[in-house]
């Protein structure tokens, strides 16, 4: 019998209690929509002030390199929009709802494209449908635009760190059970 190597690191002991903690921080997110909102607007805008302080340091440190004017305008472009969403962040929740719902749209397409280039794979159907609901999505998000921009972002990002933490404790489970299923073929063969 020949032995697989585990893809998991061995030490993932924490990993169900993580999982655990996501599932719960997701459940709270899409019950509480509005608040996960306001979170994720100003997460947004602390990594855009984060990044335009960055981008101001690499261009003091690189001035020699050239375009030194253009990296200062760029990161002053990120610090000023940062600050702009912490002081007007139900303008922010409005825009960036607007640009998610945009570039799900965008993508919807693309997907589409890329599943019809695909035709002639077997399997080129599970993209043609990523694509339609991707697409379905962005629809949504856009046709319902402004009225939906209090919830919709918490909403999403809820789902998407339930599911991180869902597939967290499936993965610990599965890493288990093939665990102690080796440990049952090696006592059987000993």
């Amino acid at each position: 019998m020949t032995s697989t190597t585990p893809i998991l690191p061995k030490n993932i002991n924490g990993s169900p209690w993580i999982g655990a903690l996501l599932i719960v921080l997701g459940v709270i997110a899409i019950a509480l929509p509005v608040v996960s909102t306001i979170f994720v607007e100003t997460w947004a805008a602390v990594i855009l002030i984060s990044a335009g302080a960055a981008k101001l340091v690499y261009a003091f440190q690189s001035r020699e390199a050239g375009g030194f004017l253009w990296k200062v305008l760029l990161s002053i472009l990120y610090i000023a929009t940062g600050i702009m969403l912490f002081i007007y962040p139900s303008t922010g929740i409005l825009t960036l709802t607007l640009l998610l719902g945009s570039f799900l749209l965008t993508e919807g397409v693309f997907e589409l494209i890329l599943a019809f280039r695909l035709r002639p794979q077997s399997n080129w159907t599970w993209v043609l449908g990523d694509g339609i609901i991707t697409l379905v999505l962005g629809a949504m998000i856009w046709f319902q635009w402004p009225f939906n921009a209090p919830w919709v972002l918490g909403t999403l990002v809820g789902a998407s760190v339930l599911f991180t933490g869902v597939s967290r404790v499936m993965l610990t489970v599965k890493r288990k059970i093939d665990q102690n299923a080796n440990q049952s073929d090696q006592a059987a063969s000993a």
